[in-house]
């Protein structure tokens, strides 16, 4: 049964001078929220390592931001914003970003009413030789809801990679009602980023140093990766006032044969480095039983683990995934999600979790009060009350289940 959640129970005030415009100088100085069995602990993130059980996994997304907003520029002088969010033409991220001439993507389109059927040319591009010689152009291939299917073309053999590099711009979170700056480009990517593809950054793995890495390293605790590519929807507030008519977005992932079958047995605590980690790895679970019941993994529909009782083991699941990839010779699985995790979710592999804090009514404090049993607002009353910064370049926590 889908849940009867209002958003506005999901409420608190969070004032402009709250929102972390700008990280701070070194990733890991910002403030840590320990909240493990309705007790709240505050340290440093580089004590991280020290509250972390030996026995663990840590599971982190290695997902890269790709500088994915461009300015154009109409013959008649206006501009339109285009903001690649999905590839289309070659659908593949991997194949995408090496795509030469042409590509095309769904993007989210500033002042669309102002674009026609005409051919855009890139704003700002005169007077750079090598914009001018690239002669990037955008052209309207359909409007689908408050997104467009946009086909990009241009001249020489640089790969799509290298145009964005060229001549787009790191998409920092609308909430720090600024430009993007020099600094974004370095502190909105993790020291992890491996595979281009997302459009906002898995925010709770912007704390970790080299330092704390090694720490984590040698304290014996496992670190594997996942590759969920974040999609702009991680913006998106929900508008409506029940949860149940939100819609989420679909949002690709990777995940290796090796990684699941090592949580097969369930004898590791599982540590979740962000909400797109948690999405990420609590999907398997719903891909397993579509495995298990259709011979395939299929797309995680967003209220499938709320509309049926499931009498599968995790064990059971997961080893219809690895059963599945041995038979097709695949030594990862990729599969796409719409999971939505709410109040009265059941966590069937993460433990403990690192987060920021999170915009109110949105769908992330709804995953954070599955997760603690609707105990939300002790962290975030702890946190409003203790000068904790919020949001992406705000400060941490590391939450733990109930009983763990």
């Amino acid at each position: 049964m889908i849940p009867d959640i209002h958003i506005k129970d999901y409420n608190y005030p969070l004032t402009d001078d709250r929102i972390a415009k700008y990280p701070l100088p070194e990733r890991d100085s910002s403030k840590l929220l320990h909240y493990k069995d309705g007790q709240v602990d505050e340290y440093l993130f580089r004590n991280l390592p020290e509250l972390l059980p030996a026995s663990s996994v840590m599971v982190f997304n290695d997902t890269k931001v790709v500088p994915a907003r461009m300015h154009f520029q109409r013959a008649s002088g206006a501009h339109i914003e285009i903001f690649c969010l999905q590839p289309v033409e070659p659908a593949e991220y991997s194949t995408v970003f090496t795509a030469t001439g042409h590509c095309v993507w769904r993007c989210v389109i500033g002042n669309s009413k102002r674009w026609k059927d005409d051919i855009l040319r890139l704003y700002g591009r005169d007077g750079n030789p090598a914009l001018v010689s690239m002669d990037l152009k955008a052209r309207l291939l359909a409007r689908e809801g408050e997104t467009g299917i946009v086909e990009f073309t241009w001249e020489g053999d640089l790969p799509f990679s290298s145009v964005l590099e060229a001549c787009g711009t790191v998409p920092i979170p609308p909430y720090l009602n600024r430009e993007t700056e020099a600094v974004d480009l370095e502190r909105y990517q993790t020291l992890y980023a491996r595979f281009r593809g997302s459009v906002a950054a898995p925010t709770a793995g912007l704390h970790f140093t080299e330092n704390v890495l090694d720490r984590i390293r040698a304290k014996g605790i496992d670190m594997e990766t996942v590759c969920l590519h974040v999609g702009a929807g991680t913006f998106l507030p929900v508008k409506s006032d029940n949860v149940a008519e939100h819609p989420m977005h679909s949002e690709p992932f990777i995940v290796r044969k090796s990684f699941i079958q090592s949580i097969i047995g369930g004898n590791k605590t599982v540590i979740a480095v962000g909400t797109t980690s948690v999405r990420t790895l609590e999907s398997l679970y719903y891909l397993g039983v579509s495995c298990i019941e259709t011979g395939h993994p299929s797309t995680v529909e967003q209220w499938c683990p709320y509309t049926r009782d499931y009498g599968y083991t995790l064990d059971e699941s997961l080893e219809a995934i690895v059963k599945y990839l041995d038979e097709n010779g695949l030594d990862e699985l990729k599969a796409d999600t719409r999971i939505i995790i709410v109040p009265g979710f059941r966590f069937r592999i993460v433990d403990m979790l690192v987060t920021n804090f999170h915009q109110p009514e949105s769908t992330l404090i709804l995953l954070v009060s599955a997760f603690v049993d609707g105990d939300w607002r002790t962290i975030y009353d702890y946190a409003l009350g203790h000068g904790f910064r919020f949001l992406s370049y705000g400060d941490s926590s590391l939450l733990c289940r109930a009983g763990l």
